[in-house]
């Protein structure tokens, strides 16, 4: 069995050959056509064989990596140079190109901007991180490690971050990630630790916290916080786990942190310490009559977190009628397929119950593979040129995505269908299709 560095470097040889970056970049239908080879049959490898193409496999994978992302540079600077030449102003002349690179790579706008940023660094300010990148030596993660930890720092700085930390592809190639994260942050730190100093203040003013679904109807629930007060937080809970848990208490001690964050933060809404929670809060439901009687099975859209099934919505609604407290149901119609029915109503904005309804129809931005909270109601087609205020024309977005609609080349329109449909097209003629969901 040849050597697992052989096949790395064989492998890595192959990769650049077929990616062309000993030359010209083939075309997307030459790329498409070896990505289908990929598909072929594996049986017939032996295990040494697998673990060689797992290796070979990874390397590719990599240089793939980097040579989009020197594409995406490329169509950056050329989208650029197509605003400035059309008039748009400097401060807009971006708008939009993260989005098309969003588009293209299947995932959000903000996973799209982060890649072209990326792209961006790697180009003009890390050539040897790009160079590891682009030969297969390291993974995108680690090159977006690299800029990570020196984005504080001036081009000079940086560029000599880079030079001695990616200078030497196969110690770069040898790092694991806390490794590399912390050889960044030294150097940086020794290269200019007033700049370590000011980016620690701004990460400061960046605490947040963050709500994401997880399975079984869960949710994660986390903050962004200053050492101190995140390390702090975390023991006063394990303070209270281990008092309850001296006591007998028979939860386990993440049970018992969870419940006491709860319980602590909700404390200041409670009616009294010892009845049902009475919280200022309206949480939008939306669920077929026959799901919320129990005439059959399915499940429920809560917004800001996604399905919920049936019989726990059921739960629910029973428990807030024993303790008094009162719900409010509104029957919104739907079509056979699913789709919320249209409303219409005369004016410019989306307000009132026509907000509420694309609000709930919609659920999150409609930009394909967005899916970033709502913020936005927008018409498809512009109400200056005629685009009437209904829901058939309107779509709910987030703020990016619709401040990228409005940039050069950028249009919409609603499609015939039997579901709520938006074919969206960019600068470069790509369409994609939205369409509402339905279950």
């Amino acid at each position: 069995m040849r050597d697992l560095g052989e096949a790395a470097a064989s492998g890595a040889g192959a990769t650049a050959s077929a990616a062309g970056l000993s030359g010209v970049l083939p075309s997307h239908a030459a790329i498409a056509a070896f990505a289908s080879q990929l598909a072929a049959d594996t049986e017939e490898l032996s295990d040494a064989e697998r673990v060689e193409v797992i290796r070979a496999l990874e390397v590719l994978k990599c240089t793939a990596e980097g040579a989009q992302a020197r594409v995406t540079a490329e169509f950056d600077a050329s989208q650029r140079a197509v605003a400035a030449a059309a008039g748009v102003p400097v401060e807009r002349q971006a708008r939009g190109i993260a989005a098309q690179v969003a588009l293209a790579r299947r995932e959000s706008p903000k996973r799209g901007q982060s890649h072209l940023l990326l792209a961006r660094v790697l180009r003009d300010e890390l050539p040897h991180t790009e160079a590891a990148l682009r030969s297969g030596r390291i993974t995108e993660w680690r090159a977006t490690l690299i800029a990570r930890e020196t984005g504080c720092l001036a081009l000079e700085q940086r560029l000599e971050v880079d030079r001695q930390l990616a200078g030497d592809a196969d110690r770069l190639e040898g790092m694991g990630e806390r490794e590399l994260v912390g050889a960044a942050r030294d150097l940086a730190g020794k290269l200019d630790p007033a700049s370590v100093a000011r980016r620690r203040a701004r990460a400061e003013a960046d605490r947040h916290t963050t709500l994401r679904p997880a399975p079984d109807v869960m949710t994660w629930f986390g903050a962004l916080l200053p050492v101190k007060d995140g390390v702090a937080v975390h023991k006063a809970l394990l303070d209270e786990a281990d008092r309850a848990k001296s006591n007998g208490d028979q939860r386990s001690r993440g049970a018992i942190m969870a419940d006491t964050l709860v319980q602590r933060v909700l404390a200041p809404h409670l009616a009294t310490t010892t009845g049902p929670a009475e919280l200022p809060l309206v949480i939008h439901v939306v669920v077929p009559d026959t799901v919320l009687l129990g005439d059959e099975d399915g499940s429920g859209e809560v917004e800001g977190y996604g399905p919920v099934p049936g019989d726990l919505l059921r739960e629910w609604i029973a428990s807030h009628a024993e303790q008094g407290v009162a719900d409010w149901v509104t029957r919104l119609y739907q079509s056979k397929t699913g789709e919320l029915v249209a409303m219409e109503k005369g004016g410019r904005y989306f307000n009132g119950k026509l907000a509420e309804f694309l609000r709930l129809r919609d659920r999150r931005c409609r930009t394909k593979w967005c899916g970033a909270p709502i913020r936005h109601l927008d018409h498809i087609e512009d109400h200056a040129t005629g685009g009437p205020t209904s829901a058939a024309n309107g779509q709910a977005t987030c703020e990016e995505c619709n401040y990228n609609k409005q940039a050069l080349g950028w249009t919409a329109q609603p499609r015939p269908g039997p579901v709520h449909t938006v074919e969206t097209t960019t600068p470069t003629g790509h369409r994609y299709v939205s369409r509402a969901p339905t279950d």
